[in-house]
């Protein structure tokens, strides 16, 4: 947002001549449940959709990377529910804790290939109200990333697959437990799509990257083109040129409680943002 506001600021002041307007566009929704929810409204508006020609996407910090290529993923928020009860007078009935800790040992021993890159994670679990107590539910949420459509579905297929085996394994060990005059109740399973981001690429030859090109070798600047989830999945899903670049400085720590972030160099960034829209925009005289 600092480096948005900033390039703004500094075209108001300074009135530079470009054939193509810009927008400055700040929007929510990006991260985790969000689910790019800022951008899908963006590019389902048709006043954007059909009035954007290029998107330059303001994501991290730094100056080293050309997001090009939209990694897709899929989520997932998985609902274990039984009758639960007391610890004591109810031991026996199926427990919905245990049929998630069984599914996240099934399903974390699915193996992925390092070609086509995939990965998976289970980030968020919930469940139960006391120590004493069976708990009604229990919850997960998974993440599945892939450059691969086929190895994303074949891992969500191994998800459910784990879930169904302990779902049944809970089941005939609650059978197991329970005296034959007090049979469990039973236990059920609920998997809720929370999350499916698109994935696409830049056609060959988009003019961005050439542009985004000349700008770093007019700066001197080494960067790599990358595959990231970023919000330029969007623009990139619909056949649109778009990609993601760092907003200058440097950081590290993403997505932990020791995130940080230095602004000092960030100059070289903030150049790179300023003459990458200038040449796309077409500056005149």
């Amino acid at each position: 947002m600092a480096a948005l506001l900033g390039i703004a600021s500094l075209l108001r002041q300074v009135r530079i001549r470009h054939s193509l307007p810009f927008v400055f566009i700040g929007n929510v929704g990006e991260e985790g449940e969000g689910d790019l929810r800022g951008m899908r409204h963006i590019f389902s508006t048709p006043r954007w959709k059909d009035s954007i020609a290029y998107s330059l996407v303001l994501d991290g910090a730094g100056a080293d990377t050309i997001v090009a290529e939209a990694l897709g993923s899929r989520r997932f928020e998985v609902i274990v529910r039984g009758p639960g009860g007391h610890s004591w007078s109810d031991f026996g009935a199926p427990n919905p804790i245990v049929v998630l800790a069984k599914a996240i040992e099934m399903f974390a021993a699915t193996p992925v290939p390092t070609t086509p890159k995939t990965t998976f994670n289970i980030g968020v679990i919930r469940g139960g109200t006391s120590v004493n107590s069976i708990p009604e539910s229990a919850s997960m949420k998974v993440d599945i990333r892939s450059t691969s459509m086929t190895e994303m579905e074949r891992l969500e297929q191994s998800m459910r697959l784990a879930l169904n085996r302990a779902l049944e394994d809970e089941t005939m060990a609650a059978e197991m437990r329970s005296s034959a005059q007090k049979r469990p109740s039973g236990v059920s399973c609920e998997v809720v799509v929370i999350g499916n981001r698109p994935a696409g690429e830049l056609r060959p030859g988009a003019r961005i990257l050439q542009v985004v090109r000349a700008v770093d070798a007019q700066l001197t600047n080494a960067a790599q083109v990358q595959r990231a989830s970023t919000d330029a999945n969007i623009p990139l899903s619909l056949g649109q040129e778009a990609i993601a670049i760092g907003g200058g400085g440097s950081g590290g720590g993403a997505h932990t409680l020791q995130e940080w972030f230095d602004s000092n160099g960030r100059e070289l960034g903030l150049k790179r943002i300023l003459l990458t829209m200038l040449a796309l925009a077409g500056v005149g005289e």
